[in-house]
Order: C-alpha cells, then sequence, then structure tokens
C-alpha cells in the first residue's frame, strides 16, 4: 500500500474544522495547516480500509464451512451470535452510506465534473447496503437517510431495497457507458488506483451477481442478468484477475490484514473437516495453498464445526494458508474475476441466454481460480480432466464456487443459503463414510437447529432505540438467527 495509506486514513476520521470566534479572533485561531473540510478523496480512503476491516472477517468462514474454531469455541463455532456480536458491521454499513453521501453533497454544484467520484461514491453505497441485508435482511433503508427529522426509520422488505438498488447499479452502469468523467479519484483509492474502467466493471459484475442471489424469487433477474453478459461494450464485467476487487493492506500496525492480524494476537482457528475432506477427495492442488499440513503428523487433517466442546490435542488441524493468513500485507478480496464466469455458468445451466456454455464458463472461472492461487498449468490440466471435470450439474458447479470463495465468507454463506449447496454444510459424510449431522445439530447450546445461522442477529441498539420498528421485524425469527428464512432464501427443511 502506499505510504500514504495512513494519512489518508486518518486525516477522513479527524473533525478538521475551524474554530468559530468573533472579530479578529477568526482570523487568529484559523490553522492554516489544517483543511477546513475533508477532501473527498480522503473519505473515500476512509471508508475502503474501514469496509476492509469489517466485512472480511474469520467467523463467517466458520459459517460457510471453511474453518473451524480449533480452541477457545466462541459464539461463531456454536451459533449462538449475541445482539452486540455484528453491530459494528451493521453501524459500518450505514456510517459509509453517509461518509459517501457527503461526498455526493460537497460535488452536487459540480455533478458532471465530478463523475467519476459521484458514482464510486453511489455504487459503495448500494455495495455496504446489499451487505447489510444480505446479513441482517430486513432493515431501515428508505427512512434511514432522512436526518433528524426520522429517529425510528422503518424497516423496508429485502424485496425493496433489492429492487432499488439493482436500480441504482443499472443507474451507474448506463452512465459509464455514455463515457466517463474528466475527473479522477486522487490517491484515496486504495481498490484500482484510479482505474475507472474497473471500477465501471464492478459495478456491472456487482448487478449480475445480486440479480442472480434473488432469481429464485424475482423473475426480472433473468432480463437483468441476460442484458449485462451479453453486452459486454456497453456493460463490461470483471473477467480477469488483475481486475478482480481487492483491498491489500499496508502491513503495519494498525494497518494490518485481518486474518494476519488475529493469527498473531489468538491463533485460534485451523481448516474445517468438510473443506479439507472435500479437496482431498477430489485431488484439488489448491489443498497446498489454502491449508498448512497438521504438525502432528504432516498430514491434512480439518476440525468438526459446532462440536461439542474442545479438542483435546490441536496439533493434528491442519492450520489456514500462509497466502491467506501469515502476511501483514495480505489481502482482503470482494470479486474475484472467476466468479463471473460461475455466474455466467449457473446462468447458462438455467437455460437463460449467454455468451458461452455453461461447461466453457466453468472451465474458465476454475483456471482463473487455480491462476489466482499459483497453481502448475499441468495441475490445472490434470484436475479439469479428472476430479474437476464438469459433469453439468449445479451441484458440481455450486461445489467449486465454494472453493473459489475461500476468504470470501460472506459470498460462501449466501451461496449456501439460496442453493442449498454444498450438501456438507448441513449433513456431511466423514472420511470414514458416517453421516453426521452438521453443524446446527451438534452445537453445544442450540441441539434444536440443524443448520448454520440464517442471518445475523439486529444490533442491541436497535431494540433500545429503534424498538417497535426492531421488533416488528423481528417477529418471525428463533433465537436471534433461525426462523423465518432470507427473502431469497427458497430451502425446505432447514431449520
Amino acid at each position: 500500500m502506499k505510504n500514504i495509506f495512513k494519512a489518508l486514513a486518518l486525516s477522513a476520521t479527524l473533525l478538521l474544522g475551524v474554530t468559530s470566534c468573533t472579530g479578529d479572533f477568526d482570523e487568529i485561531n484559523t490553522n492554516p495547516n489544517a483543511y477546513s473540510s475533508v477532501p473527498n478523496t480522503n473519505i473515500l480512503a476512509n471508508i475502503l480500509r474501514y469496509s476492509a476491516s469489517q466485512w472480511t472477517c474469520l467467523d463467517i468462514e466458520q459459517w460457510a464451512g471453511h474453518v473451524a474454531a480449533i480452541q477457545y469455541l466462541n459464539a461463531y463455532q456454536d451459533y449462538i451470535p449475541t445482539n452486540n456480536t455484528y453491530g459494528n458491521r451493521w453501524y459500518l454499513a450505514y456510517y459509509a452510506y453517509t461518509q459517501m453521501n457527503a461526498i455526493l453533497e460537497n460535488t452536487e454544484d459540480n455533478a458532471e465534473g465530478n463523475k467519476n467520484m459521484r458514482n464510486v461514491a453511489k455504487l459503495w453505497q448500494v455495495y455496504m447496503m446489499y451487505l447489510n441485508t444480505t446479513c441482517f435482511g430486513k432493515m431501515p433503508f428508505t427512512e434511514a437517510f432522512q436526518g433528524p427529522e426520522i429517529l425510528e426509520p422503518v424497516y423496508d422488505s429485502e424485496e425493496t431495497i433489492y429492487t432499488s438498488l439493482l436500480a441504482t447499479l443499472k443507474e451507474i452502469g448506463d452512465s459509464w457507458a455514455s463515457g466517463f468523467g474528466s475527473d479522477a479519484l486522487g490517491d484515496g483509492d486504495f481498490m484500482y488506483d484510479g482505474d475507472i474502467a474497473k471500477w465501471q466493471k464492478f459495478c456491472n459484475s456487482l448487478r449480475v451477481k445480486m440479480a442472480m442471489q434473488i432469481s429464485n424469487v424475482y423473475p426480472q433477474s433473468k432480463s437483468i442478468v441476460e442484458e449485462v453478459i451479453n453486452n459486454p461494450s456497453r456493460y463490461p464485467m470483471i473477467t480477469e484477475n488483475d481486475e478482480s476487487l481487492i483491498f491489500w493492506w499496508q502491513g503495519t500496525s494498525p494497518y494490518y490484514e485481518p486474518w494476519y492480524d488475529n493469527y498473531r494476537t489468538c491463533d485460534d482457528d485451523g481448516m474445517a473437516q468438510i473443506f479439507i475432506d472435500h479437496l482431498k477427495k477430489m485431488n484439488d492442488p489448491r489443498l497446498a495453498v489454502y491449508a498448512i499440513p497438521a504438525t502432528k503428523d504432516g498430514e491434512y487433517r480439518g476440525a468438526e464445526n459446532g462440536a461439542l466442546g474442545n479438542f483435546a490435542d490441536i496439533s493434528v488441524f491442519s492450520r489456514i494458508g500462509a497466502k491467506f493468513r501469515k502476511d501483514p500485507k495480505g489481502f482482503t478480496p470482494y470479486y474475484r474475476a472467476n466468479e463471473t464466469y460461475f455466474l455466467i455458468a449457473e446462468a447458462a445451466l438455467k437455460g437463460w441466454t449467454t455468451p458461452m456454455s455453461a461447461e466453457e464458463a466453468y472451465i474458465k472461472g476454475v483456471e482463473l481460480n487455480m491462476e489466482e492461487n499459483e497453481v502448475d498449468e499441468a495441475d490445472v490440466e490434470a484436475y479439469l480432466n479428472g476430479p474437476g471435470k464438469f459433469d453439468g450439474s449445479f451441484e458440481m458447479l455450486y461445489n467449486e464456487m465454494w472453493v473459489s470463495y475461500f476468504k470470501q465468507g460472506i459470498s460462501s454463506w449466501t451461496m449456501y443459503r439460496r442453493t442449498g449447496y454444498p450438501l456438507y454444510i448441513q449433513s456431511a459424510k466423514a472420511a470414514d463414510g458416517v453421516t453426521q449431522q452438521y453443524p446446527g445439530a451438534r452445537a453445544a447450546q442450540w441441539g434444536s437447529h440443524n443448520d448454520v445461522p440464517f442471518r445475523f442477529p439486529y444490533p442491541q441498539n436497535q431494540y433500545s432505540y429503534n424498538t417497535a420498528n426492531v421488533e416488528a421485524a423481528a417477529a418471525g425469527f428463533v433465537d436471534h438467527v433461525w426462523g423465518e428464512q432470507m427473502w431469497w432464501d427458497t430451502r425446505t427443511g432447514v431449520h
């Protein structure tokens, strides 16, 4: 990360105002070396950094079946988060939205001259609200940003929120399709270093991802996806690894990559049994990248999620691979290029109009993810001609997406909730072939549930300050995170 990382992020969080006095004190109390207002690029820098610290942490990787707590089993491992567990993420989503609003207000008088900055600000607002509703479900939206006039905003339905966000993405996509603006994003663009073409591709890619996520309940998804994937000149998508939306950390305190920061302070996570077993079954060459062999015997071995008690010997479990957890300057991925092709493959399997076959898109997605993980071409070829050869099924596609989503816990957990795959997450066969309930039914405190949580619990401050509305929204919930499923989650038999 550039040397300006700290300065930009810090200055955006400080109140750099001018003291208001009378008479000559106005001049005396004005600091000529301080900003009278925070530059837009600094606001952008602060939010991009803050977002990366909150939305791609280790905890949801447990719900996604990628990793498992191996000591000091916690609320995530036992699937019993409290109302305060995810308050910071809820807060961040709304804070980010209001900060992006500040950029929009700052540039309102010259909107055309700030086209790129305004589009990025709107795009990040969409992304933060998308993450929030994907994790929490119904939430304040249409009344949430009205200022002090509305202190207790109503909770909007997920359908209302998703359709509004998709409309905004189309608006941004069409804006850039007509030409980029002349303005620069400045040094605060930690994602793409001012490359507007890549921001444009993320906008269109996110639109397809969101539409596919709600496709089981929203028939208009088909036309949205087809419009984008079949019009690359107007709506280009992320198709190469150097276009992926990834936040790279500076690597010095306090800007360590979050998984590394966790590793250096409380190394409590190992690989999940179902993930390791799947990679071994598939003879997947990414196993040696994702995981480190157990120190006990040099074997790759995962731990059970939702275990009933502490493990007697944690040296028998594989730890998370060095690429993902032992680099202070590591990465936080939001959207990888391979996802575009997997989404196209899914559309093709649904019978929609696509620019390539499901098999072609599947192969390209696998190749890109293998390339990102620096797997030798010979091993990639062996995989695609062997256990990884596409069989034309949704299950194989979704399992491959699950593998590629490593370190994108929310995306993986979301894919499972909308598709039911991988099947391992609810009921799995261990290496010895014995079927076991996994993981909810094995959780120590919640034996009445058979699945990972459906949502994040609403934060406690909502119950304190927006009581009537949050209680109405949560009326169908059970134990904070089960009960009523997400609008787009059409699975049956989970509770």
